[in-house]
């Protein structure tokens, strides 16, 4: 038994669909309560074995962080003349360094250029780094994307199965459950969104269709008719929801208007794991947003606390951050590449990470996922 319960381990974190099939097939059968134990136990000797095996290892590097950063692209959008499009100032978050002086790795808090691969020569709209933010796992990572909001359009899109719907017009809603080929030309990344339903029912609405219900103490990621984005709790924004053009929500705010929500200081807490506690090591994604509305930040990670997570993206620059999604399979951050035959295949902004090459673009996502497109230069605002 223990010889196939390790083969089984192995064969889950390498076969995406094999780890959430033998989950949802286990739950089905001995309960949601007695998967949870055998995950938090099976994650628990994992961490055990890697705080033994890995305990001399220093944290890595994941990509080259350039000596100086080349700003011209950016310079040639502050210089346009008075004929130009709208001036919008050039995009450069400012380097946060490393959460641990001491514990990190070459790199760490600096932005590096996310390039686009169909339009080369673009002004750059997205900044990457790593962050390691746990002293006492090296392998704690933390990848972080920065996003110019008043260059990107975020989207979201419902997956054909989740977040399953019990609503009547829930149910009756057409899910496209791919990225529309109208926007493929502009296309320059995407990445995971929220729980299944059952873990934890949060919200989502889309096309004026409320797939499920918004709960009040949700974290919820919002996009607005007037094209802001909004991240806060449910009972912050509930009454301006007809002017929402969308949301998805999430476990509460992990960090909300620069403050720590006070569960995170517990280590039992389960809010943020759906059914696995805040301090299980796992892999995480999140989604924040700086204090003035116009940076967001994506978040995957590799074996991170809940709170190793929401310090890593508090860190990086965001004032409120939410957490989307947990386990091997899920959390992803993918970019695209023009085809040499035509079309876009997804390349991972880190190795190591799930994902198909047609992901979001070929097959349909049985779970909801979140997309970012460049703005064509009518839709920018100064």
């Amino acid at each position: 038994m223990v010889v196939l319960g390790a083969a089984l381990w192995i064969a889950a974190h390498r076969l995406p669909w094999l780890g959430p099939m033998l989950a949802d097939g286990l739950r089905a059968v001995i309960g949601a309560e007695a998967v949870t134990a055998i995950q938090d136990t099976a994650y628990g000797i994992q961490d055990r074995f890697n705080r033994w095996w890995r305990k001399d290892e220093a944290p890595k590097a994941y990509w080259e962080v350039p000596a100086t950063v080349d700003t011209s692209k950016t310079d040639e959008v502050a210089d346009a003349g008075e004929d130009a499009a709208p001036q919008v100032p050039p995009f450069r978050p400012q380097n946060v360094g490393p959460v641990h002086t001491s514990w990190s790795a070459p790199g760490d808090g600096e932005w590096v250029p996310v390039p686009d691969a169909q339009h080369p020569d673009a002004e750059v709209v997205m900044y990457k780094t790593l962050l390691h933010p746990d002293r006492n796992r090296s392998w704690a990572e933390v990848f972080v994307v920065a996003v110019d909001l008043k260059r990107v359009t975020l989207h979201a899109v419902a997956g054909w199965q989740e977040p399953k719907s019990f609503e009547t017009a829930g149910k009756a809603y057409k899910r496209t459950a791919k990225i529309p080929e109208a926007h493929h030309p502009v296309l320059l990344g995407a990445f995971n969104g929220g729980f299944k339903t059952e873990h934890g029912w949060y919200g989502m609405k889309i096309d004026d269709v409320t797939l499920v219900k918004p709960r009040k103490n949700a974290c919820t990621l919002a996009m607005m008719k007037d094209g802001s984005v909004k991240i806060a709790t449910w009972q912050s924004v509930e009454g301006i929801e007809d002017r929402m053009a969308w949301f998805r929500q999430a476990p509460g705010c992990m960090y909300e208007g620069g403050e720590m929500h006070p569960g995170l200081r517990d280590p039992s807490s389960r809010a943020w794991g759906a059914t696995l506690d805040g301090e299980t090591v796992i892999r995480r994604s999140a989604i924040g947003i700086d204090a003035s509305g116009e940076t967001l930040f994506v978040a995957i990670t590799n074996d991170t606390t809940a709170r190793a997570l929401a310090d890593g993206v508090k860190h990086a620059g965001a004032s409120t951050v939410a957490q989307m999604d947990v386990n091997w399979s899920y959390p992803k951050f993918v970019l695209y590449e023009p085809r040499p035959e035509g079309g876009l295949k997804a390349v991972p902004l880190a190795k190591g990470f799930e994902h198909g090459e047609d992901e979001y673009v070929g097959k349909l996502a049985m779970r909801d996922f979140f997309y970012l497109t460049r703005k064509s230069p009518e839709e920018l605002r100064p």
